[in-house]
């Protein structure tokens, strides 16, 4: 079996076996960059999933979007131990190879100050956190934020760590400090490795609390940017704009957001006759091509709710349809065909079911059905769409009270994954063909060995929304007790005479981590021991091995939880 080891920050190390899955249905339209994925919407039923493949059968190319990128809380998070360790867990078994996080130019990382009426810049920090990242094979997203206050035009912070938002005092100024640290990370990696990373203008600018400026202030900014770095190299690939989750009003269509525009809403199914569009992108566009500016990646949040940083607001964080995420990147993705810059890359450098860091569905198994769901019914359309984030070492609200705290992470601060981690593991075992895709299930192919890996999720027909916001685990664990079982039948043919085939299920009492904590007592601080015991759960999904049959034929039956995965990898 294909086996990798998993680095357990503090608590060792623990063997886990990564497996694939086969099935398969009517065969899906060619999942690539800029061609359009199959829409679950309209299809989904009450039923079982179906699956049925043969090994032989023409395949499509499936480009692993999911992997490209996942994202983080602040460069200095950075600098941790066990950010680091968790860092090098998640890129090892889920395969990430860039990571972004906020806060790289915030002074906690020291980078720029000014003597005599002269800046002074500083990239020691910088230096240690980019040298560590790529010795374990990651890139970084770089985003170009937030900014020193000693270049600052004002004091407006956001977050417990007190990010300046504001302009800088000019833009000239700004700009030589992005030509000063993109020509010194060309000097201490080489242009070729720098040519490979990504360069993206700020983080959504569109929310007064990110950015104490205009909209017109935030395309002169982004001007000054592309500039300065293209000038350096007309191949360093910058972009933009960065902005939050899509909307269905006015609120920003003006130089500043108007929270007094936000649309009330009720429920999900009103949320949807709406017209939900990409926050200032086509602006944006516009903005750039009549400047003559370029676009190499176009950058935005597609959060599936009502809400960013005020979830207390007129929308009352409502949740969207249970579609809303691959609804939006197909519209994008036509808006950018559309445009002058149909090559641009896109980048959803931040994706979760919610912006809240206090949301204890990122604990539950639910989430992992929602991630495995939402990525595979959004294959070909985008070239990332970035987790927010694989680590619960993140303090924008400060300290979690509690080890499962709603935190965005993958894996939470005391190194024990939750089912997200599973997802992300489960997707980057498939291959790189599809053999045939349904509704609820994908078979892939490896083209380098033949092997065939199948992917099953069960996000019940009963929930027609794509998450709940909730505020407590009680809230979170409700959610996870709905909906019913339903038969999965898998059938695989032109197997190699009797192949091993591994099967892992995630599900409510397998590789849960929650669960696990709950059984134990819920202990506010565990003992080292307790963690120990924790992650060692964590990692326990079921595994089975079974056999094709002489004719190379494999059949599987049986019942999916509501919101379990199956995996089912040809050894």
């Amino acid at each position: 079996m294909n086996c990798k080891q998993i680095v357990l920050p503090v608590v060792g190390w623990v063997a886990v076996c990564a497996l694939g899955v086969m099935w398969a249905a009517e065969p899906s339209d060619a999942l690539t960059p800029t061609t359009e994925a199959t829409s679950a919407a309209s299809v989904r039923q009450p039923g079982g999933i179906v699956l049925q493949a043969d090994s032989h059968a023409e395949g499509k190319p499936l480009v692993h979007f999911w992997s490209t990128c996942v994202g983080a809380g602040r460069a200095n998070e950075g600098l941790r131990a066990s950010w680091l360790e968790q860092l090098k867990t998640v890129s090892d078994a889920c395969g990430f190879r860039y990571v972004r996080f906020h806060g790289l130019f915030h002074d906690d990382m020291f980078v720029y100050r000014e003597g005599g009426g002269k800046p002074v810049y500083n990239w020691q920090y910088v230096d240690d956190l980019l040298d560590r990242l790529l010795a374990m094979n990651v890139r970084p997203f770089v985003e170009l934020g937030f900014m020193p206050q000693s270049m600052a035009s004002g004091t407006r912070t956001t977050f417990w760590w007190k990010g300046n938002t504001s302009p800088p005092k000019n833009n000239a100024q700004w700009a030589d400090m992005v030509d000063e640290f993109v020509k010194h990370c060309i000097a201490r990696y080489g242009k070729d490795e720098v040519l490979k990373w990504y360069f993206e203008v700020w983080n959504e600018p569109d929310l007064q609390g990110f950015w104490d400026g205009t909209k017109s202030q935030y395309f002169e900014f982004y001007k000054a940017t592309v500039q300065a770095i293209k000038a350096i190299d007309p191949h360093l690939r910058v972009g933009g704009p960065a902005t939050s989750n899509y909307v269905a009003d006015g609120r920003f269509d003006g130089e500043r957001e108007k929270r007094s525009q936000w649309t009330e809403l009720n429920n999900p199914e009103q949320s949807e006759s709406l017209n939900w569009r990409p926050v200032w992108v086509e602006q944006f566009i516009e903005y750039c091509h009549q400047n003559k500016l370029p676009i190499d990646f176009i950058s935005t949040h597609p959060y599936p709710t009502d809400f960013a940083l005020d979830p207390g607001g007129k929308g009352h964080g409502l949740t969207r349809h249970v579609d809303a995420t691959p609804n939006d990147i197909r519209l994008l993705r036509k808006i950018i065909d559309a445009s002058p810059y149909p090559k641009a890359e896109i980048h959803l450098t931040e994706w979760s079911s919610s912006p809240s860091s206090r949301d204890f569905t990122h604990d539950c198994l639910p989430a992992a059905a929602f991630v495995v769901k939402t990525n595979i019914e959004s294959a070909g359309l985008v070239d990332s769409l970035s987790y927010w984030t694989f680590t619960d070492v993140f303090e924008e609200k400060g300290a979690g009270d509690s080890i499962f705290h709603g935190g965005f992470g993958m894996i939470n601060f005391q190194g024990v994954v939750k089912p997200t981690f599973h997802a992300y593991r489960f997707l980057h075992a498939l291959g790189d063909e599809i053999v045939s895709a349904t509704v609820g299930g994908i078979v892939t192919r490896e083209k380098k060995t033949g092997r065939l890996i199948a992917l099953a999720y069960h996000y019940p027909y009963e929930v027609k929304i794509s998450l709940s916001n909730a505020g407590s685990l009680a809230s979170a664990e409700k959610m996870m007790h709905t909906g019913s079982r339903i038969p999965l039948n898998i059938t695989l043919i032109g197997l190699p005479a009797r192949v091993s085939v591994l099967v892992e299920t995630l599900d409510s009492t397998h590789g849960n981590a929650v669960a696990a904590w709950e059984a134990m007592g819920k202990p506010s601080t565990p003992t080292r021991e307790q963690t120990y015991a924790l992650s060692k759960a964590a990692l326990a999904t079921k595994k089975e091995v079974v056999k094709a049959d002489e004719s190379g034929r494999l059949t599987l039956q049986r019942e999916m939880e509501p919101w379990s995965l199956v995996l089912v990898e040809q050894q």
